[in-house]
């Protein structure tokens, strides 16, 4: 059959945003506001026809999160990917690592996510993974855009229209996988661990993974719930977690983002172990293993100055990226390191995996704990201590103020200021957020009272010069 497809077939070109649709992590945004069927239709189809331009004719992968907009969004992209001539197989409710694990691991040309990760229910998000389980690349991402807006001619052509399977089954792959990456067959014997699973993606595989390997578990926001996901609970809220530890007297306790690829840990005192001390933890394992070339770790510049410290007088090196895995992801590819991640908690393994996977580093911290025979309060209590970190968000709603911090006078001068009064023992950082109207000020100094006077120097000069009044530029 001879098909010919316009740029403006699926939906209305003026509906569309002028800003660009991909951000740092595919395209995210309200459902039925930007993340609307016609969009994820059109989405679909233009994806379809990157793919195609790239591998050829293939199956692609979609998993998705518990969000009430994710069968919406997993039918129209479905409608438009097949549309394109492509195979979709259907995994239904899993977390996003598993899309990448099983993008890199079967005959799949590519894999997509529905979800937005830690935000809030009445958002959604679709992330892209190439053919060996990495993000789609930015011009990739640029082309399926182009395609959206218009921007590409209409296409004439033959098509056999694609096939949609149901494929829940193939999840159990990804999880026989975690199971094999551990030790041995039980090694959580013994241990309490409460989950905190944030009514989202991982609520069918983490608590029986866990209690499969030996652990008692005490589950937590553990059924799938649009409504809620990620709503007080999860690893953007710990209190609940913190809480549920000290009360069970459980070793541990893990919390999930809605799509499961980070996690956060809390000790048996309650105490946050984050993504620093994963890193620390796990970098050590590794490292004594002689599976960490150069004893290499990739963080962000979020990365704690003690973390660094310690890490260093291990004789291991950091390389910091900006905000985001992407970069960490790129700079670990760049450099051959086999560990990285964030220090909110998206831990990166090539060992084991190409994305991150919270439910992964869960388990191999868990495990770790039982290798060492120590608490997971213990490893904490013998690492480092982190530097008092503040982090301050100041709404800058001028995107040209915003996106022009860099050259405030004003603002430079008291960078260099507080950057010189703190030398090695202290630092600052700040950047305009990709995704709200904020710029963020974060100041890190080995004593709590020097990091909240130059936070306060700084917060006020933001205020004063990009909020207040007419800033004034270089």
């Amino acid at each position: 059959m001879v098909v010919a497809v316009s740029s403006n077939s699926f939906l209305n070109l003026s509906q569309l945003p002028k800003s660009k649709l991909f951000g740092t992590d595919g395209i995210r945004g309200k459902a039925g506001n930007l993340l609307t069927a016609p969009l994820a239709l059109a989405v679909g189809y233009w994806a379809g026809q990157v793919y195609q331009e790239k591998y050829g004719k293939g199956a692609i992968a979609i998993g998705q999160d518990s969000r009430n907009s994710s069968d919406m969004l997993a039918m129209s992209l479905t409608a438009g990917l097949t549309a394109s001539g492509l195979e979709v197989w259907n995994l239904g409710l899993c977390p996003t690592p598993c899309v990448a694990y099983l993008t890199a691991n079967t005959d799949a040309i590519g894999g997509i996510m529905i979800s937005a990760s830690h935000n809030p229910p009445e958002d959604n998000g679709i992330k892209f993974f190439s053919a060996n389980g990495t993000k789609l690349s930015k011009t990739e991402a640029s082309a399926i855009e182009a395609g959206v807006r218009g921007e590409k001619p209409t296409i004439t052509h033959d098509v056999n229209w694609g096939q949609h399977y149901p494929r829940q089954g193939l999840v159990q792959k990804y999880t026989t996988a975690l199971q094999q990456s551990l030790p041995h067959e039980r090694p959580l014997d013994g241990l309490k661990i409460v989950l905190d699973l944030a009514w989202g993606a991982c609520v069918e595989i983490a608590p029986s993974l866990f209690q499969e390997m030996g652990a008692e578990v005490i589950p937590l926001h553990d059924s799938p719930d649009g409504d809620r996901i990620n709503v007080d609970c999860g690893s953007t809220h710990l209190n609940v977690l913190q809480q549920a530890v000290c009360e069970t007297q459980a070793d541990m306790g893990f919390a999930f983002d809605g799509d499961a690829d980070r996690v956060l840990a809390v000790d048996n005192q309650g105490r946050v172990v984050d993504g620093d001390y994963i890193l620390y933890f796990w970098g050590n394992l590794l490292k004594n293993q002689a599976q960490l070339p150069d004893n290499l770790l990739v963080a962000t510049v979020m990365a704690n100055l003690g973390f660094e410290h310690a890490w260093s007088k291990q004789g291991g090196q950091l390389i910091r990226t900006p905000v985001g895995d992407q970069h960490v992801q790129a700079q670990m590819w760049e450099t051959g390191a086999m560990l990285g991640g964030e220090q909110s908690g998206h831990v990166i393994c090539h060992h084991y995996n190409c994305s991150g996977d919270g439910v992964q580093t869960a388990l191999h911290l868990a495990c770790l704990t039982q290798e060492l025979g120590m608490s997971l309060s213990q490893m904490r209590d013998e690492s480092f201590e982190t530097y008092p970190q503040l982090l301050t968000n100041v709404r800058v709603e001028d995107a040209q103020r915003r996106c022009a911090w860099e050259d405030c006078d004003a603002l430079q001068s008291a960078i260099a200021q507080a950057e010189q009064a703190m030398g090695d023992q202290g630092r600052v950082l700040i950047r305009a957020s990709g995704t709200e109207p904020l710029i963020r000020v974060m100041v890190e100094a080995y004593e709590w009272e020097i990091a909240n006077h130059w936070s306060h120097q700084l917060v006020q000069t933001v205020h004063q010069n990009l909020v207040n009044s007419v800033s004034h530029y270089s």
